[in-house]
């Protein structure tokens, strides 16, 4: 999951080989500057800008551009080097804005390699200022973490590099000014888009005003924008790695670290006003050159183009569904966004327009008054009639492609009673996410959108055995425990799936001994790494092997020291069952498993708690900060997860094995035969 940054936050960096990518909605320069542990430039050799490119472990763009992808080796950096800043400014004499609140935010994003997001941020309240600080990535105890800054410069440059101790600023200043001004002498306009271009984009039918993309793309009515939007009259590419490409074209070139240089991607132009809208995620659309006229002929003006699987950026397939999924999601939540505020404007107006026409008492007996409410409602479900079909059309879309993109998911994404996991073999890489259920909004029960969380996991799970606060849900407490636990197993049973054979181990405490009818799945098959733990006794043993694991593997990385682990500590991914907690657990294991939760995911340790909230009630506050550190979910459908972004309250619904079916079995007796094979 990405963390989405605000201003002085941090986040740990995994990863030394990262990309940090600018978007704004104006050509702006990117730079870098190196410091020490005191936050010193020592000179203009420590800092790269587009007169001077690369530093060692470092690369920024070339000239001014509303994009840029900036590559950095943290390992390769001088030892000397604490922290790196990444600058932002406004090209000086350009003709353009002079002041960053006269644009879009800028928005940045720390990626590794494969795009994968790390931590985002949106440069928010900037006025005055020409220059800022976007970013820091600096060392904390031999390991490297990011942090928000946005410490803006009204006096661009020249002022920023004077605050970060750089005797030669103004000159500096100057000269990067002076390569920025010519290299944008010597840019070539873009080419005008082709109609290919145009007709492969994922377009809503061209009557009325579209749906407002709450979590990212342009921004809609409400004027609402996330940090992963893009914002009004920010372009992005068709594809992040169609990058290398575009700079081919145009005559760029790669730096030191082998990657594209953002620089010479030319921007396409905004839509003009007036036109059709494209409600489509700008990272889904892709261009390709038309296919033959006699084999596929172009989709006809104002019919949306038929729906393909895969059909979004990335490397690989794998990654070109995860993309779609995500895309999907987001179209889902724009679209409904926007009927609901729809909606909403037809209320007010109505109430509005009824207010207005009652205000006279002399109106308020007779026709006049019955013709004035029945004008108001007329206009009321007009509105709400043409928010509906905006809202049908869209849907129907999208449920196409559903039908399209499901039976086109690797077994990682798919549901249980998929036929993909006939055919399953015991991977030989990680997946880039696994399927945990499905989310849909009440507006679309017939349409539900995978919901894919990234691995390794970045927090632990919580399966609430607690009643859930829909009416329909079960009423039996004893049965929703069983149902939770048979939730968790099939969590359980899909991460051991997903991993090759020996890189991920399992272990359950079951302090009652009350799940033994779930777990026989797992026990009989051998895919656990020893016997569920019961009473007081097995519930501490587990707890300490893990947390000494924990405390180990921290020290070794922070020790840089990784060579020194003891030879029979099993390095695989650990996932830790915990069923009917709190019974058989005192303060002293409490205490343990919080730790497990905040320390465990960054060493490869994981969580899964099965309990009831309530029944846990009893620990009190000392149990808060647990709950919030775990992503919950319920083994029946429940309104409990919220999108940050517009605040739709989605309805989630486990992913779990039909009943009778045993596919369960199928896949864990494949993954135990493997992890033989494996310790031979």
């Amino acid at each position: 999951m990405t963390a989405e940054l605000t201003r002085g936050q941090n986040h740990p960096l995994s990863q030394v080989r990262l990309e940090v990518r600018v978007s704004a909605g104006k050509p702006i320069v990117a730079g870098a500057t190196l410091s020490d542990e005191q936050g010193k430039v020592r000179g203009v050799e420590w800092v790269a800008h587009p007169g001077s490119p690369t530093l060692p472990g470092l690369e920024v763009s070339k000239q001014a551009a509303a994009s840029h992808r900036l590559a950095f080796d943290l390992e390769a950096l001088p030892e000397s080097v604490h922290r790196v800043s990444v600058l932002l400014a406004l090209p000086a004499g350009a003709g353009g804005p002079v002041r960053f609140g006269a644009v879009a935010a800028p928005f940045v994003a720390v990626t590794g390699l494969d795009g994968s997001e790390v931590a985002s941020y949106t440069l928010t309240g900037l006025d005055a200022e020409s220059a800022v600080v976007a970013l820091e990535l600096y060392r904390r105890q031999g390991a490297w973490k990011v942090r928000a800054v946005g410490q803006g410069y009204a006096g661009g440059l020249a002022e920023l590099l004077t605050d970060q101790g750089l005797p030669e600023a103004r000159q500096l200043a100057g000269s990067i000014n002076e390569a920025v001004a010519t290299g944008l002498a010597r840019s070539v306009a873009a080419p005008p888009p082709r109609a290919s271009d145009a007709d492969r984009s994922r377009q809503a039918a061209a009557s009325g005003p579209g749906p407002d993309q709450p979590y990212a793309g342009p921004q809609g009515a409400s004027g609402d924008v996330s940090p992963q939007q893009t914002r009004p009259g920010v372009p992005q590419p068709s594809s992040p790695y169609d990058a290398s490409g575009a700079a081919a074209a145009q005559g760029g070139h790669s730096g030191g670290l082998g990657l594209p240089d953002p620089s010479a991607v030319t921007q396409p132009a905004a839509p003009a006003a007036g036109g059709p809208v494209d409600y489509s995620h700008p990272h889904r659309q892709s261009a390709a050159p038309p296919p033959p006229p006699p084999v596929a002929p172009p989709t006809p003006p104002g019919r949306p183009a038929q729906p393909v699987a895969g059909d979004a950026t990335g490397w690989s397939m794998e990654e070109r569904l995860y993309n779609q999924v995500w895309g999907m999601f987001e179209d889902l939540a724009r679209t409904m966004a926007a009927y609901r505020s729809a909606v909403d404007f037809a209320d007010s107006r109505m109430e509005q327009e009824l207010d207005k026409a009652l205000s006279d008492p002399r109106s308020r007996i007779g026709g006049q008054g019955d013709a004035a409410r029945e004008a108001a409602q007329a206009k009321h479900a007009q509105l709400v009639d043409q928010a509906r079909a905006a809202l049908d059309r869209d849907l129907a879309q999208l449920t196409a492609e559903a039908e399209v993109v499901e039976p086109a998911l690797p077994p990682a994404y798919a549901r249980w009673d998929s036929p993909v996991w006939q055919a399953y073999r015991v991977p030989m890489e990680v997946p880039m996410a696994l399927r945990l259920g499905d989310l849909h909004l009440p507006e679309s029960e017939g349409l539900s959108i995978p919901m894919l969380v990234r691995l390794p996991l970045e927090r632990g799970l919580w399966i609430d055995s607690g009643r859930s606060s829909l009416e329909d849900s079960l009423a039996d407490p004893d049965a929703l425990r069983r149902l939770a636990m048979d939730a968790a197993v099939a969590h359980a049973a899909r991460l051991l799936a997903a991993h090759p054979a020996g890189d991920f181990t399992v272990h359950v405490i079951d302090a009652a001994g009350a799940a033994a009818a779930s777990l026989a799945p797992l026990v009989q098959s051998g895919v656990l790494a020893g016997p569920p733990a019961v009473g007081a006794a097995g519930v501490a043993d587990v707890l300490s092997r893990l947390t000494q694991r924990v405390d180990l593997v921290q020290m070794a990385v922070r020790g840089g020291a990784a060579d020194a682990l003891p030879p029979d500590l099993d390095t695989a991914q650990q996932l830790l069952i915990v069923h009917d907690f709190p019974h058989g657990f005192d303060d002293r294991a409490v205490t343990q498993l919080r730790y497990l939760a905040d320390e465990g995911p960054s060493v490869g340790v994981h969580l899964m708690m099965v309990a009831d909230r309530e029944e846990a009630a009893a620990y009190g506050p000392l149990l808060d900060p647990l709950w919030r550190s775990l992503l919950r979910l319920t083994p029946v459908p429940d309104d409990h997860l919220a999108d940050p972004w517009v605040g739709h309250a989605w309805t989630y619904e486990p992913s779990l094995v039909p009943p009778g079916s045993q596919v369960l079995q199928q896949v864990l007796a494949q993954v135990a035969a493997a992890r033989r094979s494996w310790n031979r």
